[in-house]
């Protein structure tokens, strides 16, 4: 693997260990149904819509 990758996957071990440590679950968990896994994606793909624009707006404005 790259560095790049390595470092994602470092990032991913990190933030599965906090997930864990937060909400005493990990991602093999059996409490939720399909519908629930896929509300959870709905809403943090729209989080990450929100940094998006967020960052095209600081674009934006340093080209005005």
């Amino acid at each position: 693997m790259s560095e790049i990758e390595d470092l994602v996957c470092k990032k991913i071990m990190m933030r599965s260990a906090k997930g864990e440590s937060k909400y005493g679950v990990t991602m093999e968990r059996e409490d939720l149904n399909m519908l629930e896994w896929l509300t959870h994606l709905q809403e943090e793909l729209m989080d990450a819509t929100v940094y998006v624009q967020k960052l095209i707006n600081m674009v934006v404005a340093q080209d005005e």
